[in-house]
C-alpha cells in the first residue's frame, strides 16, 4: 500500500463545519495549559475528542435501485407505525418507522437514503429531550425532508435533536435532488434520525442492530420479503 493511501486510511476527513469548533476547543486548550498545565492535557483530549465527532469518513453505497439505505451511524432503536410530521404535508396514516438513534461517539453526518426529489423541507422548533426516548420525535426540534422516488412513492427523512445537540444542520432545499449516500445535514453532539417507509415496504434491519449511514440497507422497495427477526449471538 502507497503511503498516501495509508495516510487515507488513519487520517479520517472532518465536516467543514467541524472545523471552528476544532479551533475553538484547541484555543481552549492553550488558555488552560497557561494556567495549570495539566488542565492543558485536559483541553487537548477535550479537542481530539472533537475533532472525532465531526469525522467524515467516506463510504461505499449500494446503487442498486429500490434499495433504502440508512441515513444515520447508530442503533436500531425501534421499529414501528406511525405518522410522519404533519408539517410535511403528508397523507395522515400510520407507515413503518425506523429510528436510528446516535450517541454522541457515532458519526453524525447524515446521508440521503435514495436518488429522490426533495418535495418539501420543513423545520420545527421544539423541546430537547433525550433522543432515545420516544416522545422525541413527536415533541423535540426537528428538521424533516419528504422525498420522492423515482416511481412516484415518497418516504420521509426526519432529523431530530436530542439532549445534548441543539443545532441541526440540513444543506438541502426544496426542489432539489438527491442520490443515494448523499451527505445533506449533521446533527450536532448526540442525536436521532427517524426514517418513514413506504406504505406496505418492510424494514430489513432489527432493533438493537448497529447502522450505518451510506452503507446498510434497511429496506427494499422490490423485495417482497417480510420483516427480519434477529437475535442477540
Amino acid at each position: 500500500m502507497s503511503l498516501p493511501a495509508m495516510l487515507r486510511s488513519v487520517i479520517v476527513p472532518l465536516h467543514p463545519d467541524g472545523w471552528k469548533f476544532v479551533a475553538i476547543f484547541a484555543a481552549g486548550a492553550v488558555v488552560l495549559a497557561l494556567i495549570w498545565q495539566p488542565l492543558g492535557w485536559l483541553g487537548a483530549m477535550l479537542t481530539a475528542w472533537c475533532a472525532y465527532f465531526f469525522r467524515d469518513p467516506p463510504r461505499v453505497t449500494p446503487v442498486r435501485p429500490g434499495l433504502v439505505i440508512s441515513p444515520a451511524d447508530g442503533v436500531v432503536q425501534s421499529i414501528g407505525p406511525a405518522e410522519p410530521p404533519p408539517e410535511l404535508g403528508m397523507e395522515r396514516q400510520a407507515r413503518t418507522r425506523v429510528s436510528i438513534f446516535m450517541n454522541v461517539f457515532d458519526v453524525h453526518v447524515n446521508r440521503s437514503p435514495a436518488d429522490a426529489e426533495v418535495a418539501a423541507v420543513a423545520y420545527r422548533a421544539g423541546k430537547f429531550f433525550n433522543a432515545s426516548l420516544d416522545k422525541a420525535s413527536e415533541q423535540n426540534e426537528r428538521n424533516s425532508l419528504r422525498l420522492r422516488l423515482g416511481d412516484g412513492r415518497e418516504l420521509a427523512v426526519v432529523q431530530i435533536a436530542g439532549l445534548v445537540a441543539r443545532r441541526i444542520r440540513s444543506d438541502t432545499r426544496q426542489g432539489g435532488t438527491l442520490q443515494a449516500g448523499e451527505r445533506f445535514g449533521l446533527i450536532r453532539f448526540g442525536s436521532r434520525v427517524d426514517v418513514y417507509l413506504p406504505d406496505g415496504v418492510s424494514p430489513l434491519v432489527i432493533e438493537g442492530q448497529r447502522a450505518v449511514a451510506g452503507e446498510t440497507v434497511i429496506a427494499d422497495l422490490i423485495s417482497g420479503e417480510t420483516a427480519r427477526r434477529g437475535a442477540i449471538r
